[in-house]
């Protein structure tokens, strides 16, 4: 079997494994990809190595674990060793399309090794749009007579109610649901990449596409809810729904009554992304260029909703929903094959240079299992994933020093530590596949033993493999953006 020299990545916000149609989904999400599985290799135990984007995308293309320059620091070194800087040193075109997720950026370090790097970021139609009644934007009246009702036990939250309602009728009326997306969808990163192939297809390249369809707020496109049937979600039940789910003052009782119309909405988003990778790929045929091409497509991370009593995916906790992605690999001439073992993202990077018969570089802390699948030799490596407890807003420096969880999967067992109390929860995943019942302490002690040994062996290596030159580059490259963005810079 001779190398491909043609390599596409595709990850897919918040895209979760069990939404995924060849990961048992019920509903159509993904029927291109569930076909284009049956000639891949797909992994039933994918694991993000951090959760949200900002700690999930260092581990895919840098193969570095996200909190390994320290809990201050954010995004790539200007000098650090990327799947993409290595293909490009190698001879690989590359290119790089995101779909306007802002720690995606060139800020953030991530336009190194692309000869092509567009984030879609300055593009002033996808801009956020922002509700005439959000709470920022309460009248001096409005925020007195709140206080007074939140005064009253039982009054609070019937004023919560009549003012998310009187918000509701009293803005304009969405006209369509591209006026209200946050992100350009899937459609116009293809077109661009598209076009970037068709100019490149003499060449080995690498390209990295980054879809945002399924993230919130959940806007899809029509033609994307006409595939799954849902004709009834226009633009003002979907802007209304979104505005629901965003309500703070709701508890996760009231909040489940739309779960399901919301998850209806997202699970569009899939469906786009599926119907786009599907026309991608068809593009690639034209060209014949599919029969030497290896594909890759996973997620950044996932999305909950309520399975632990959240939303979204703030780095508050490391449940299954959130760390759980789909990971599908297709290699020309590799038979398909389903791959039970839990499989780090930190492992991605080299493995896919290992499909193209490039050598890793030696500062990758993830190791390949392409060879190692090819050899039927076992996969059974302990899977970590970090983050910073409660760092919601990455771009406030204070916000980023918390303490760390951390998670060690390994089998069907898995561990999550909390730095800040210092406690630890064991879960069978076999038995309990929603993580309801943590393993009693006095039980399974081996298996706690050895998580926890490895989880001190990683904070052990990360201290001790600092790099603090890399550190102090980064910290200044952030010092500097501070300061070209403060008021007193501005103002002179």
């Amino acid at each position: 079997m001779h190398a491909p020299h043609l390599l596409i990545l595709v990850t897919v916000d918040c895209f979760r494994a069990d939404h995924a149609g060849f990961m048992g989904y019920d509903r159509p999400t993904t029927p291109f990809l569930d076909c284009l599985a049956k000639e891949s290799l797909v992994f039933r135990n994918a694991i993000a190595s951090g959760t949200p984007t900002y700690y999930s995308l260092p581990a895919i293309l840098a193969s570095r674990y996200p909190l390994a320059f320290g809990r201050e620091l954010l995004g790539l070194a200007a000098d650090e060793t990327t799947i993409a800087s290595v293909l490009q040193e190698s001879g690989f075109a590359t290119a790089a399309f995101s779909a306007a997720n802002p720690y995606i950026s060139e800020r953030f370090g991530y336009a190194r090794g692309f000869d092509v790097f567009r984030d879609f970021l300055n593009v002033g139609e996808f801009s956020p749009k922002v509700s005439p009644c959000s709470h920022s934007v309460r009248t001096s009246a409005n925020r007195a007579l709140s206080s007074t009702c939140h005064a009253i036990p039982g009054l609070g939250a019937a004023y919560d109610e009549l003012y998310f309602q009187y918000c509701q009728n009293s803005g304009s009326r969405p006209e369509s649901l591209d006026a209200l997306r946050k992100f350009p969808s899937a459609e116009v990163i293809v077109d661009n990449a598209s076009a970037w192939i068709k100019d490149n297809a003499t060449r080995p390249f690498f390209l990295w596409l980054h879809l945002m369809d399924p993230h919130a707020p959940y806007f899809p496109t029509a033609e994307a809810l006409e595939l799954m049937q849902d004709r009834g979600a226009g633009a003002p039940l979907a802007s209304y729904l979104n505005a629901y789910w965003n309500r703070e003052d709701l508890t996760p009782r009231r909040l489940a009554k739309k779960r399901e119309q919301v998850i209806g909405l997202y699970d569009a988003g899939i469906r786009w992304a599926d119907e786009q990778v599907r026309r991608l790929t068809e593009n690639l045929v034209d060209m014949d260029l599919w029969d030497r091409c290896a594909l890759a497509l996973t997620a950044d991370h996932g999305e909950e909703f309520l399975e632990h009593g959240g939303r979204y995916h703030a780095p508050i906790k490391l449940t299954e929903e959130l760390l759980h992605v789909p990971l599908l690999v297709r290699v020309p001439g590799q038979p398909a094959k389903m791959i039970d073992s839990p499989i780090g993202l930190v492992d991605l990077a080299p493995s896919l240079l290992d499909v193209l018969s490039v050598p890793a570089p030696a500062d990758f802390r993830g190791h390949s299992w392409f060879t190692r699948i090819l050899q039927e030799r076992s996969l059974d490596r302990p899977v970590i994933t970090e983050c910073i407890q409660g760092c919601t807003n990455p771009f406030r420096r204070d916000c980023r020093i918390g303490p760390r969880i951390l998670a060690v999967r390994k089998g069907n067992h898995k561990i999550v530590i909390d730095f800040s109390t210092g406690q630890d929860m064991l879960f069978d995943l076999s038995s309990d596949p929603t993580e309801r019942a943590p393993i009693p302490r006095g039980n399974s002690q081996a298996i706690r033993r050895e998580l926890l040994d490895c989880a001190r062996r990683h904070v052990t290596e990360s201290h001790q493999s600092r790099d603090f030159d890399r550190c102090q580059a980064m910290q200044m490259r952030d010092l500097r953006l501070e300061w070209a963005h403060s008021p007193a810079h501005i103002s002179n």
